[in-house]
């Protein structure tokens, strides 16, 4: 699994990271989420402003982007709760990365429905790119990490992308859609099954099939 614990407090990160502020758009964003909340619960905001300050180291490195701790501190400073609060939630979700990561961070979920639609592959596939868990690949394209269930597994095997996911993966599809990004393309997104559109049986309905062409009621037959 990823590594939760922070990037080490260095002279050098504190050079590169000690002076983050926001952007003149990001302030805007910022502020509005803050703005959801009464006064004295602009903490409530934190989630949304981790993501937002994420997303603003990402555009300044070209990476998915990540929290070093001098943003994280910025972040507790900007909503005056203590660094400890946001260091908590920062280390918790997955969704934010502690660590540098590549222009493409690779999470393969490796649970179980995962795992037995042929996730191995899937991770083989990764590793076989030169890419290494929990490391930036050597051109800064990639980053693997195996996480927990992402809630895709009527479309197994599955992994995220930055935003995007890509599910009802085999090796070769799997091969496609890094090379299309490596290219700078954007690959379609979701199932990658001919035909299939979200989560929908391959072969069509087997339940309540009336509803495919109408919105059939069916609370008389209960």
């Amino acid at each position: 699994m990823a590594d939760r614990t922070p990037a080490p407090d260095t002279p050098e990160l504190r050079e590169r990271w000690g002076s983050f502020a926001w952007s003149k758009a990001n302030k805007k964003t910022a502020d509005y989420h803050i703005a959801k909340y009464p006064d004295g619960r602009q903490k409530s905001a934190v989630m949304p402003l981790l993501d937002l300050a994420q997303r603003q180291v990402g555009e300044e490195t070209d990476t998915q982007g990540w929290l070093p701790l001098p943003v994280i501190e910025y972040v507790a400073a900007y909503i005056d709760v203590p660094v400890i609060r946001v260091l908590e939630v920062a280390t918790f979700y997955f969704m934010y990365n502690m660590k540098p990561v590549g222009k493409y961070h690779v999470q393969v979920c490796g649970t179980t429905p995962c795992m037995l639609r042929g996730s191995d592959d899937i991770i083989s596939a990764c590793k076989s790119r030169g890419m290494k868990m929990g490391h930036v690949s050597e051109d800064g394209l990639w980053t693997l990490t195996e996480v927990e269930c992402m809630g895709n597994c009527a479309t197994a095997p599955m992994v995220q992308i930055n935003d995007d996911n890509y599910e009802d993966l085999t090796v070769e599809r799997l091969d496609a859609v890094l090379d299309a990004l490596a290219k700078g393309d954007t690959p379609k997104s979701g199932t990658q099954e001919p035909g299939r559109h979200t989560s929908e049986p391959k072969n069509g309905a087997t339940t309540l099939r009336e509803m495919v062409d109408a919105n059939h009621d069916y609370r008389g037959e209960y």
